[in-house]
C-alpha cells in the first residue's frame, strides 16, 4: 500500500430537486473510488444541504491514479421504507486531481441520465497528500495566518461581501487562490472562502447591497438622489398600485324567482380577479372593501367591476362598470382620500340600463396610502385565485402587546378557620390564581386554625384587567386529597397600583364558602362566615415587565406611564423582500411558501402581508417606532402562512429571524443589508434563504442620547426590590403566555408559536450546544488576558532581550515617577481606541454559526436540544444523556471546587487552622510592615519587578517559596464528605 491518498471534501449542494413529496429532500452522498466507499451524514429536509466533511482515499497505485474515477452520487433518503433515491452523479478523472498545495473549492454540475442540470452543483475540494506530509486541519493556526485568507467573490452587481481586512477583487468573476500555511518545508498548503467575519462560513454572512429606495440609491448607507421624487416610504422601492374602493350599490333588480338577490362585485384587471362578500337578499347592499392591482403585473389597459348574483351553480350577471386604466387620477399623500362617484351599471351590451348604481373610488397609488394596509392585494396570492377565504389572513396589520403589570400578592395569615374535621388541626396552604396562572403558598407548619403564611407571590396581567384576583384556603386531609375551606375573589381593576416603593396597606377579607343545597334542586348560594384571610395586594408598576430573552429585550421601560421619559430616537424599517426561501409546502406538485414577515420592537408588532405561492417574494413595507433607550433589540422573523393550504397542524412555521441592536447603528445611517435566514434544525443548522432589510436610526436629542448612557438600564425597582433568577423566569413564562392569548385574539390572529419564537421563550433551557458555546465565549473574552500573560512569561525569560530591557526601562520609569501609571494607561487605551476606529464594524452585527457552535454539533445533542420537556426519549437514552451531563458537570464541580479551595487558603492565612503556617505569616507580615516603614515603596517595587523580569539563569525548575508555602495551607476539602 503506498502514502499516497486522496482527500475529498464535500462542502455543499445547491438547488436539488424534491423528493419527498413535501418541496424538499433528505439529501447524502456517497463517494466511490478505486473500490472504497464512504457517505456523509443525511440532511433533512434540506435543497441546499451543508455538509463540510472530509473523506481520505488510499491510492493503491500511485502510478494508475490519471486512470480512476472518483464518482460521487447524490441520494435522498427515503426514511419511510429505509431506501435511495437516485438525485444526481459527478465523475471526476484522475487526471483533474491536484496536489493539496494546490486544493480549492469549485463547483461541479451534477447529471442525470447523461443530461446536465445546470441549476444543481456540488462543491468539493480535490487534493492528494502523502501520508508523510503533515495535514493541516480546517482551521488557521494563528491571527497572521487568519489575515492571509483568499476572497471568495460572487458575481453580483447588486451585493457585495462585507470586508474588514481587504476589499473583493472588483472582477465579476470567481477568483481563487492558494493560501500558503506556515508548517513544515514539505507540508501541504490549505485556502479558505472569504467570510464577513473571521470565522463564520460565507454563505452565513451579511452582505450590503445597494438598492434604490423611495429616497434614492442606497450607497455605503448614503442617499445619493436619483430622478425619482422622494417619498414618506424612502426605505422601501415604491410601488405603483390600481386602486379601486367598492362602496355601496343601490337599486340593484331582482334576480331570483322569488324577487331577492344576493349581490356582489366582482373586480377583474386582465388575469387577476378580486370578489367582495356577499349579502343575501339585499338589493341596497353595502361592502366598502379596497382592491389593490401591482401596477407592473397589469397585462390589460381596461378594468372590470361586475355586480353579479350569487347562486348555486352559475352566478347571474347583474351589471357592470368598465374604466380605461390611462384616464385614472393618480393620488399622492397626505392629498385627501378620492371621493367615490356613482356609476350606472351597464348591461353586456355595453348600454346604460336599470340595473341600478355602483359606488366606486378608482386610482394610483403606493403603499404609503392610507387604504394599502386594508386592502385586498393582487401581489399577494395569484393570478387564478381570488382568496376571498383566507383574505383576512394575509393582510399586513400593526398589533400593539398589552400593557403588562406585575401583581405582588402577600399572604400574611387566616383567622377563625372552619374545618369538616373537628378532630384534627388543619394542614392548610393557600392557592392563589389569575387565569391560567396558578401559585401555591407552602403548608403551615404549626398546624391551628389560625394560620401564618408571610409569603410574596408575584403573577402578571394585562390591561385591561378582565380576570379576579382568587384565593383559595386548602386543607390537604390526605395523600392526593384536599379539601378547599373557603374562597375570595377580588376584581384587579380594584386593586391600588403603585409606581415606586411605598407601603401598600393590607386588608382583612371575609372568606366564602360555597355552599350546596341537598337533595331538592335548589341553587348553589354563597354563606358568609366568621373565618378571614389576611393579605396585602398591589399592581407593581415601576418594574420592567420582561416578555423577552434575558439576553436581549426590545423595551426597558416601567409599566407606569408617569414613569416614562420621551423618546430619544425613532427608529425605520423597511422589509424590501426575501430571496432563495426553502418550500415549506407543496402545491401542484412543487415545493413553495406563502411568507410574511413579523417585526417586533418595543409593545409594537407588525406584520407584513403574505405572498402567496413564492420563494422570492417583495414585500416593500416600512414601519416606525419610537425609541426610549438605544441598548434594546430589533427582531424581524419570517414565516410561513398555515392558513393557505393549511398543514403542519396549522401551525405557522419558522423560516428564521434577524436581531439588530440599536446602539450598534450609526445615527443617520441607511443600512441596506441582506441578511441570511438561519435555523436550527435536528439535522443541524440550516440557511433557509436571505431577508432584505433597509434600517435607519436617527436621535431627537444628542445630550439626551448620551445622557442615557450614565442611567440605570432597568426602572429603580428592579435594584431596590429584586427578582431572584426563579422569579424572572417564571414571570417571563407568564408574560409572553399573556401576550400571546391577547394578541391571539386580534384579527388577524398573530399566533402563539409566533410570539414564542419571536420572544426565544426556550433561551433558558438546558442545551450541550448553548453549554460549549458560552464556554468558548468566555474563552475568547479571557484571551486577551491570557496573551499578555503569555508575552509577558516571554519577557520574563528574556525570549527577546531587546523588548525585555525596553520594559525594563519602562518599569524603572513607571516605578520612579509613579505618578504617571494612571495616564500612562489611560493614553495607551485612547491611542488604541483611535487605531481600532479605522476596523470598527461596518454593519450590524448578525447570528453567527460558529459563535453559536451550531456548525459542529453533534447529532445527539441536537436531538437532546429539541427534546420536549419534559422529555419524550426512552429510558435508555435518557440514562445516555444524563451521564454525559453528569461528566460535564462533575469537571464544573472540580473547577469550581478549585476555585473554592484558593479562597480557603487565603482565609488560613490568619486562620490558625495550621497553628505553623499562620506563624509563619503573623511574623512575615510584622517583618514586611517594619520594612515597607523604612523602606521607600519605590524601591521594594523596583526590587520586585526586577525579580520577576530576572534572567532565566538565575531560576529554578521548582516551584518558589511563596507557591510552595501557599499550596501547603489547609482548606475545607478535608471537610466534605
Amino acid at each position: 500500500m503506498s502514502n499516497l491518498k486522496l482527500g475529498v471534501e464535500v462542502v455543499g449542494a445547491h438547488d436539488l430537486v424534491p423528493k419527498d413529496g413535501q418541496g424538499s429532500s433528505d439529501a447524502f452522498v456517497e463517494l466511490h473510488f478505486d473500490g472504497q466507499k464512504f457517505r456523509t451524514t443525511t440532511k433533512d429536509k434540506d435543497l441546499n444541504p451543508v455538509w463540510n466533511e472530509s473523506f481520505y482515499f488510499n491510492v493503491s497505485d500511485p502510478n494508475n491514479l490519471p486512470n480512476l474515477n472518483l464518482e460521487a452520487y447524490v441520494y435522498n433518503h427515503n426514511k419511510a421504507n429505509n431506501s435511495k433515491s437516485f438525485l444526481g452523479k459527478v465523475r471526476l478523472t484522475g487526471t483533474s486531481f491536484v496536489p493539496y498545495s494546490d486544493a480549492l473549492v469549485f463547483f461541479k454540475p451534477a447529471s442525470r441520465n447523461g443530461i446536465f442540470r445546470a441549476y444543481r452543483f456540488i462543491l468539493k475540494r480535490i487534493s492528494t497528500t502523502s501520508r508523510s506530509s503533515k495535514v493541516v486541519p480546517n482551521r488557521f493556526p494563528d491571527d497572521k495566518a487568519e489575515r492571509r485568507r483568499t476572497f471568495h467573490h460572487l458575481p453580483n452587481p447588486k451585493v457585495s461581501q462585507q470586508q474588514h481586512s481587504s476589499p473583493a477583487a472588483p472582477q465579476p468573476t470567481m477568483n481563487y487562490g492558494a493560501q500558503e500555511m506556515k508548517s513544515e518545508p514539505q507540508g501541504p498548503k490549505i485556502m479558505h472562502m472569504f467570510s464577513g467575519s473571521p470565522s463564520q462560513p460565507v454563505d452565513y454572512s451579511l452582505k450590503e447591497t445597494s438598492p434604490f429606495l423611495g429616497g434614492g440609491r442606497i450607497v455605503g448607507g448614503r442617499v445619493i438622489r436619483g430622478d425619482r421624487p422622494t417619498s414618506t416610504y424612502d426605505l422601501v422601492e415604491q410601488m405603483t398600485y390600481l386602486f379601486v374602493r367598492v362602496v355601496k350599490a343601490r337599486d340593484l333588480p331582482p334576480k331570483d324567482m322569488t324577487g331577492s338577490l344576493d349581490p356582489f362585485v366582482e373586480v377583474k384587471v386582465g388575469n387577476y380577479k378580486g370578489t367582495t362578500k356577499y349579502y343575501e337578499k339585499k338589493q341596497n347592499p353595502e361592502w366598502n372593501e379596497v382592491f389593490a392591482f401591482a401596477r407592473d403585473r397589469v397585462q390589460s389597459s381596461v378594468m372590470d367591476v361586475v355586480v353579479k348574483d350569487k347562486d348555486m351553480l352559475k352566478d347571474d350577471f347583474v351589471g357592470i362598470v368598465r374604466f380605461d386604466l390611462n384616464e385614472i387620477p393618480t393620488r399622492v399623500p397626505p392629498d385627501s382620500p378620492l371621493a367615490p362617484e356613482w356609476y350606472r351599471l351597464e348591461d353586456r351590451k355595453r348600454e346604460k340600463s336599470k340595473a341600478g348604481e355602483l359606488m366606486l373610488a378608482v386610482w394610483y397609488g403606493t403603499q404609503a396610502d392610507e387604504a394599502f394596509p386594508d386592502a385586498w392585494h393582487s401581489d399577494a396570492i395569484s393570478p387564478t385565485d381570488s382568496s376571498s377565504n383566507v383574505s383576512t389572513h394575509i393582510r399586513s396589520k400593526v398589533y400593539h402587546s398589552p400593557r403588562l403589570w406585575y401583581v405582588r400578592v402577600r399572604v400574611i395569615e387566616a383567622q377563625d378557620l372552619i374545618v369538616s374535621d373537628k378532630n384534627r388541626f388543619p394542614d392548610v396552604y393557600v392557592k392563589v390564581q389569575i387565569g391560567n396562572q396558578v401559585l401555591k403558598t407552602k403548608a403551615n407548619q404549626a398546624r391551628s386554625l389560625n394560620p401564618v403564611w408571610n409569603e410574596d407571590l408575584m403573577f402578571v396581567a394585562s390591561e385591561p384587567f378582565e380576570d379576579h384576583l382568587i384565593l383559595s384556603i386548602e386543607d390537604r386531609v390526605g395523600p392526593s386529597k384536599d379539601e378547599t375551606i373557603g374562597k375570595v375573589a377580588i376584581p384587579l381593576n380594584s386593586v391600588e397600583k403603585r409606581a415606586d416603593d411605598r407601603i401598600v396597606r393590607s386588608q382583612w377579607v371575609h372568606i366564602e364558602k360555597s355552599m350546596s343545597a341537598a337533595l331538592d334542586g335548589e341553587q348553589a348560594k354563597k354563606d358568609k362566615f366568621s373565618s378571614r384571610l389576611h393579605l396585602c395586594v398591589c399592581l407593581d408598576g415601576g418594574y420592567h415587565v420582561l416578555d423577552e430573552s434575558t439576553y436581549y429585550s426590545s423595551d426597558l421601560r416601567p409599566t407606569a406611564k408617569q414613569l416614562w421619559k420621551p423618546p430619544v430616537g425613532v427608529l425605520e424599517l423597511g422589509i424590501l423582500n426575501a430571496d432563495g426561501l426553502h418550500p415549506m409546502k407543496t402545491r401542484d406538485g412543487k415545493g413553495t411558501s406563502d411568507t410574511y414577515c413579523v417585526a417586533k420592537y418595543g409593545q409594537k408588532w407588525v406584520r407584513t402581508r403574505t405572498i402567496i405561492n413564492s420563494l422570492s417574494p417583495k414585500y416593500n413595507e416600512q414601519y416606525t417606532w419610537e425609541v426610549f433607550d438605544p441598548a434594546t433589540v430589533l427582531t424581524v422573523g419570517v414565516f410561513d402562512n398555515s392558513h393557505i393550504g393549511g398543514s403542519n397542524g396549522n401551525k405557522d412555521m419558522k423560516i428564521g429571524k434577524v436581531r439588530i441592536r440599536i446602539s450598534t447603528l450609526e445615527t443617520g445611517r441607511v443600512y441596506t443589508h441582506s441578511y441570511p435566514l438561519l435555523v436550527l434544525h435536528p439535522s443541524g443548522v440550516k440557511k433557509m434563504g436571505e431577508l432584505h432589510l433597509a434600517i435607519r436610526f436617527s436621535y431627537t436629542s444628542f445630550a439626551n442620547m448620551m445622557f442615557l448612557y450614565s442611567r440605570p438600564l432597568l426602572p429603580k425597582m428592579h435594584y431596590i426590590r429584586p427578582l431572584s433568577v426563579m422569579q424572572q423566569d417564571m414571570l417571563r413564562h407568564q408574560a409572553v403566555n399573556v401576550v400571546a392569548a391577547r394578541l391571539g385574539r386580534a384579527e388577524p390572529p398573530l399566533r402563539k408559536e409566533v410570539v414564542e419564537y419571536m420572544s426565544d421563550v426556550n433561551s433558558h433551557l438546558w442545551s450541550m450546544r448553548r453549554s460549549k458555546a458560552n464556554f468558548f465565549r468566555l474563552m475568547s473574552v479571557f484571551s486577551g488576558l491570557f496573551a499578555v500573560g503569555k508575552w509577558f512569561g516571554e519577557v520574563c525569560m528574556w525570549k527577546n532581550p531587546i523588548t525585555t530591557v525596553l520594559v525594563h526601562l519602562l518599569f524603572v520609569m513607571l516605578v520612579c515617577f509613579p505618578e504617571l501609571i494612571l495616564p500612562t494607561v489611560f493614553l495607551y487605551m485612547f491611542l488604541i481606541g483611535l487605531w481600532n476606529y479605522r476596523y470598527r464594524p461596518r454593519y450590524p452585527p448578525h447570528m453567527n454559526t460558529r459563535i453559536s457552535y451550531a456548525d459542529a454539533v453533534h447529532p445527539d445533542e441536537l436531538d437532546e436540544e429539541f427534546d420536549t420537556f419534559p422529555t419524550s426519549r426512552s429510558p435508555e437514552m435518557v440514562r445516555l444523556r444524563y451521564d454525559r451531563l453528569r461528566s460535564v458537570a462533575g469537571r464544573i464541580q472540580t473547577v469550581v471546587g478549585d476555585v473554592a479551595t484558593q479562597g480557603e487558603r487565603v482565609q488560613g492565612l490568619l486562620s490558625w487552622r495550621d497553628p505553623r503556617a499562620t506563624t509563619i505569616f503573623v511574623i512575615f507580615c510584622l517583618v514586611a510592615a517594619v520594612v515597607l516603614y523604612v523602606t521607600p515603596f519605590q524601591v521594594l517595587a523596583l526590587l520586585a519587578g526586577c525579580y520577576f523580569m530576572r534572567h532565566p539563569r538565575f531560576r529554578h525548575k521548582t516551584p518558589s517559596v511563596p507557591i510552595n508555602f501557599f499550596r501547603r495551607l489547609p482548606a475545607r476539602t478535608d471537610s466534605m464528605l
